[in-house]
């Protein structure tokens, strides 16, 4: 899929992409968003745009050198972002190429991210004096989504900390399931970060021309620099909620095991008596004996009865 942008007096504009015009357009069009384009859309577009376009399998490359670089293409930032697919969060890269007038994106996957920004720009609301200043626009926006997940993130482990620690019959099993992918989670947005961190310093040392972004780059490392720090409150928060919740399981298994343990130490007494008095030899004493069988009863009711006196006044029980 292709869409094509041009700035119209210092904002961003859609231009409604035509097959029979798109030659034209391309070379009007200041950012060329492309998304899980196709083989023919793929080799048309580097040579309307005389570039060849990254593979999929080099833009995930991970190593710092094929991330950011500078070729005579332009200037190349490959930045992780976060997608859910089948309520699961993934991470993939997304190729951003600066040439001159016009910025390329290229992507593999349809991002939020990139969607709430053509509603904002549909409506006015992305401003941008150059297309330098809209790679940037794009890398705060993303910066700011990652703010929203990181705080739905909190919400969500405030909710499972009232279930675990106040609720008396809450699922334990459960919590643990939610607390493992609140931690996958908010480690994907953490690398998601660190990518972004590292593809900013990269622009602050090759866009040297428009100081006007430089200060909104900065002003987004800051903010990275304090989401990184809530990140780990995060992890240390989930760590601390693993830990209570496999407490409390195991709290309640030794329960279990405690209740079945003192059942056979109150029946061990009664079933020794039960056990003497089932004996089958000639010369027994209470064989013959008139109150013999209501004897051995109550021999054994109080044989069981002790040992449960003794566990409650202990505090066992």
């Amino acid at each position: 899929m292709l869409r094509l942008f041009k700035l119209d007096g210092g904002f961003i504009r859609e231009i409604k992409a035509d097959k029979d015009q798109l030659t034209r357009q391309l070379q009007e069009a200041q950012w060329v968003d492309i998304c899980e384009p196709e083989e023919d859309e793929h080799s048309l577009l580097e040579q309307m745009l005389h570039t060849d376009l990254p593979e999929f399998d080099d833009v995930e490359e991970i190593e710092s050198s094929a991330r950011c670089f500078v070729d005579q293409a332009g200037i190349h930032v490959h930045s992780l972002f976060m997608y859910q697919e089948d309520n699961r969060y993934s991470t993939v890269s997304v190729a951003f190429i600066l040439q001159g007038e016009r910025l390329i994106t290229i992507r593999d996957e349809k991002l939020a991210d990139f969607r709430l920004f053509r509603l904002r720009a549909r409506r006015g609301q992305v401003k941008c004096s150059h297309v330098a200043d809209l790679l940037v626009t794009l890398l705060e926006q993303k910066v700011e989504n990652h703010a929203d997940y990181l705080e739905d993130i909190h919400h969500k482990l405030e909710d499972v900390s009232h279930s675990v620690l106040e609720e008396e019959d809450s699922e334990l099993e459960d919590a643990i399931s939610d607390l493992a992918k609140l931690e996958d989670r908010n480690g994907k947005i953490r690398l998601c970060l660190m990518d972004t961190q590292r593809g900013i310093s990269f622009l602050l040392r090759h866009l040297r021309d428009y100081q006007d972004s430089h200060e909104t780059l900065r002003e987004v490392m800051r903010d990275i620099e304090g989401l990184m720090s809530h990140t780990a409150f995060l992890f240390d928060k989930i760590n601390f909620l693993m830990s209570s919740t496999q407490g409390f399981i195991n709290i309640k298994q030794n329960q279990i095991i405690k209740i079945f343990s003192i059942a056979a130490v109150v029946f061990l007494p009664p079933t020794l008596v039960a056990s003497a008095y089932g004996m089958n030899f000639k010369h027994m004493p209470e064989l013959e004996w008139l109150v013999g069988y209501p004897w051995a009863l109550g021999l054994m009711i109080l044989a069981g009865l002790a040992p449960y006196l003794f566990f409650k006044h202990k505090g066992w029980l």
